[in-house]
């Protein structure tokens, strides 16, 4: 496995990094099984480990915690906060409150004293994002925390948090993990030149495109992928499923299968640091594993680009991020009665006013 610098930290990363999202209830709920995973992964050359609080309620955290032991020295250890982690409001976000107890417990499931890298699962318009940097600063300080990162951020928040490092003198965001796939290009117009201007690495997420890149999901084909049966309707989107049955003869041209020209695909980016991936069984790993010295050359990825071009999202993820200028109606809507372009008859009320002049007295001294 060859390493590369996970943006200007001075730690290197393995180009594949192990996603432990599906370890737990929610996917393999097998502690032993995803342990194996786990080791099979390190054994490979795989040095960096990404999970999150919210994962199984904790239970990734733990398992991946149980994994690492006697190893831990050899892993860049990730995870996240940000998501509910109960009914309590304060249980969730990026306040300092959340953040400080929040690592804590993290710390505590993955049986470690430290956190190489800590990033902020989603952004949070109700938290000041100096107060976000501020509480990760000084978790660097204290030395629970190595470096920290951002999630699925949009470029424009990624340059303003640089900007409040830099003006307030606190720790900076040193990575980003936005989603990318040959379906889900978008981040290539803002955030990955962003991230280079910034010298951030980035570890994306879902370069699978939720299993859709697997083959497993065909136009007019009823799939039984473990993914299915969570109804997302991205894995319904015919746009998508177009694009899939596109990509697959392009692959069997290249004497590849899909997934590894899928994954091949990701990593070719000069902005890519490392790709998650996500297996829930030990056959996932070992296929994937399988395609770590696959090189696409530019004649396949020009074809690529004639199919998906560059900088677009074919449909969108589910779980994709929205800011609330999307999500609430009235940010995007002026009130009734300033929305024509010209001024409307005045109210009956107003009329008598209408051509009135008003005299100004002269001032006296």
């Amino acid at each position: 496995m060859r390493y590369r610098a996970l943006g200007r930290t001075g730690i290197k990363v393995s180009p594949y990094a192990l996603g432990a999202m599906m370890f737990g209830p929610v996917a393999n709920p097998d502690h032993d099984d995803a342990i194996r995973i786990i080791h099979r992964a390190l054994d490979s050359g795989i040095n960096l480990v990404d999970t999150a609080d919210a994962y199984s309620a904790g239970e990734s955290e733990e398992i991946v915690g149980k994994a690492l032991r006697g190893r831990r020295d050899d892993v860049v250890l990730a995870t996240k906060a940000h998501l509910p982690m109960g009914d309590d409001p304060n249980r969730q976000g990026n306040s300092r409150r959340w953040l400080v107890r929040e690592v804590e417990n993290s710390l505590r499931r993955l049986q470690t004293d430290h956190i190489d890298l800590y990033q902020v699962h989603r952004p949070d318009p109700t938290v000041d994002v100096e107060e976000t940097l501020s509480a990760l600063s000084d978790l660097i300080h204290s030395g629970k925390v190595r470096a920290v990162g951002s999630s699925t951020f949009p470029a424009s928040e990624i340059v303003e948090a640089q900007w409040a490092a830099e003006r307030r003198g606190l720790e900076r965001f040193r990575t980003e993990q936005p989603p990318y796939s040959i379906l889900d290009r978008g981040i290539e117009r803002e955030v990955l030149p962003v991230c280079e201007r910034y010298g951030m690495g980035t570890l994306v997420w879902s370069p699978l495109a939720q299993g859709m890149l697997t083959g497993r999901y065909r136009k007019g084909q009823e799939s039984e992928a473990f993914r299915a049966g969570y109804g997302f309707g991205h894995l319904r989107d015919e746009r998508r499923l177009d694009v899939v049955e596109a990509l697959i003869p392009l692959a069997e041209k290249a004497g590849l299968s899909l997934t590894h020209l899928a994954m091949a695909f990701v990593i070719a980016h000069p902005g890519v640091t490392s790709a998650i991936l996500g297996p829930r069984t030990s056959e996932h790993l070992d296929d994937l594993l399988a395609g770590a010295e696959t090189t696409l050359d530019d004649e396949v990825l020009d074809r690529i680009d004639e199919i998906v071009p560059p900088g677009t999202d074919v449909g969108r993820l589910d779980m994709a991020y929205d800011p609330p200028a999307i999500t609430q109606p009235a940010l995007r809507r002026r009130p009734a009665h300033e929305r024509p372009a010209a001024r409307g008859p005045a109210p009956p009320e107003d009329r008598h006013r209408v051509g009135r002049t008003h005299r100004v007295r002269p001032r006296t001294a």
